[in-house]
């Protein structure tokens, strides 16, 4: 037996018993789903049923809320939530995850409801997967499907595109299944003669080559990148990058801050593109600002790893700009989200602006700005307070240069405005012959001005 088809201890393929020789259904992906190949069918609005499961010591306003979400999710994907089912169960069942006798009711409900597909707010083994849908009758998919199929209907670049197949494909890969003894008409040759090949296998084979196309294009993609940021830097330009969890905004701010004319929907993972723009602060300053994908509680981590060529811009960046959805359910769980998957990126340490927006809307902004020291609040759809987020990001970054002192002589008026130009003037001191100045400068500029830097700074 092939490795890869062998079953651990916790995915047990049961017998389903009747329903195991049901017919197709109208779901688009599975055993049971259709032939486009898709995850959720789109020539319709799919009926679909979403199931979570509560454990001890769970709280069901958590369960309740990333059902929530999951709603939004399936209607995102195009599809409508006809009903919703919550399990109680200590642990999850191994073969089947909500155990046999609730998967059964499912089914029941599902004929009752002529539902197209079953969506667990959870990630299933691909042995639990199979096994729901032997006894559904239909298509089971989890969180993570879903959220691939947003991904693939949003992604317009050439990058983006690559990124959702290859998460894709590395989702697909452990749930194939035979079908049957379809064999390929592969070879001839003494000793290579035979039945050839199942089908399982020339798609296992097929998926592989893909993947590993999929992984060199975005290997090439990925030098690219870091040759654009090696450029940036040598314009000396700092880079702020906007995070957040997804349709908190983020969009809407660079458009506000740039007039970049980015999409901006009222849709989860509307735009999954970086989008970088030049911006300059009211000091003067010029920086490089990048609207990144957005985040969401149990981001899948093949799409973490497929995208981090992208996620990459966050975590070279000097200066995050951290976009919260203060009118959101719970902002507080949202930010918690977006700092797991900056620590899954190697962006923990960047240093961190929390922006409250959607003030206009929203109650209770006062008390998170409390909560959360040197936070501000802003609505980016109205513009009120983007002119006092322009200040402190330019203060945030000045205070990241390094202090220097520089005596320059009176008759250098063009090295004095170039100080003031690349950095931040703190103090000048008019002496006989020139003007002692304290300035902060980074690296590039103190080499630049550095025959009129003080000996003991040098």
């Amino acid at each position: 037996m092939d490795p890869s088809e062998q079953q651990t201890p916790s995915e047990v393929v049961v017998d389903t018993g009747p329903e195991s020789e049901a017919e197709s259904h109208r779901g688009a992906f599975g055993e049971f789903g259709g032939a486009t190949g898709g995850l959720i069918e789109r020539t319709f609005r799919e009926k679909i049923i979403i199931v979570a499961l509560q454990e001890p010591g769970v709280p069901e306003d958590e369960v309740r809320e990333g059902l929530d979400e999951l709603e939004r999710l399936v209607d995102t994907a195009g599809a409508d939530v006809v009903d919703r089912i919550v399990q109680r169960r200590t642990h999850p069942d191994p073969a089947t995850y909500i155990g046999k006798g609730k998967a059964r009711e499912i089914h029941d409900l599902a004929e009752a409801l002529d539902v197209d597909t079953v969506v667990f707010d959870a990630d299933l083994s691909p042995a639990q997967q199979f096994n729901l849908e032997r006894i559904f009758g239909r298509s089971a998919l989890d969180r993570t499907a879903v959220i691939l199929d947003i991904f693939a209907q949003n992604a317009t670049t050439l990058e983006g595109r690559a990124q959702v197949e290859l998460a894709q494909l590395r989702y697909r890969l452990p749930r194939l299944r035979g079908r049957g003894l379809q064999l390929s008409q592969q070879g001839g040759g003494i000793g290579t003669r035979g039945p050839g090949e199942t089908q399982l296998e020339v798609d296992r084979r097929r998926i592989q080559r893909r993947l590993t196309k999929l992984e060199r294009d975005l290997e090439a993609l990925r030098l690219r990148r870091q040759n654009q940021r090696k450029a940036r830097r040598r314009s000396r330009f700092h880079t702020v990058a906007i995070v957040g969890y997804t349709n908190a905004g983020k969009s809407t701010l660079l458009n506000r801050l740039t007039g970049s004319g980015v999409l901006v929907e009222d849709r989860l993972f509307a735009t999954l593109d970086a989008t970088t723009r030049r911006l300059q602060l009211p000091g003067g300053e010029t920086v490089l600002l990048s609207d990144t994908v957005g985040f969401i509680k149990k981001l899948p981590h093949s799409l973490v790893e497929a995208f981090m060529s992208t996620l990459e811009e966050v975590s070279e960046a000097d200066l995050l700009v951290h976009l919260v959805d203060a009118s959101a359910a719970d902002p507080e769980s949202q930010i918690e989200a977006v700092h797991l998957v900056l620590g899954e990126i190697g962006a923990a340490d960047v240093p961190e602006l929390i922006v409250f927006n959607k003030a206009d809307r929203a109650t209770g902004v006062a008390r998170l700005v409390r909560e959360h020291p040197g936070s501000i609040a802003i609505s980016a759809a109205t513009g009120e307070g983007v002119d006092h987020l322009l200040s402190i990001i330019g203060d945030r970054l000045r205070s990241m240069l390094e202090m220097v002192e520089l005596f320059i002589p009176y008759e250098r008026g063009d090295v004095m405005a170039s100080v003031h130009r690349e950095g931040e003037v703190l103090v000048e001191i008019h002496e006989d012959t020139g003007t002692r100045v304290r300035a902060r400068l980074d690296d590039a500029s103190r080499q630049l001005l550095g025959d009129y830097v003080v000996v003991g700074d040098r």
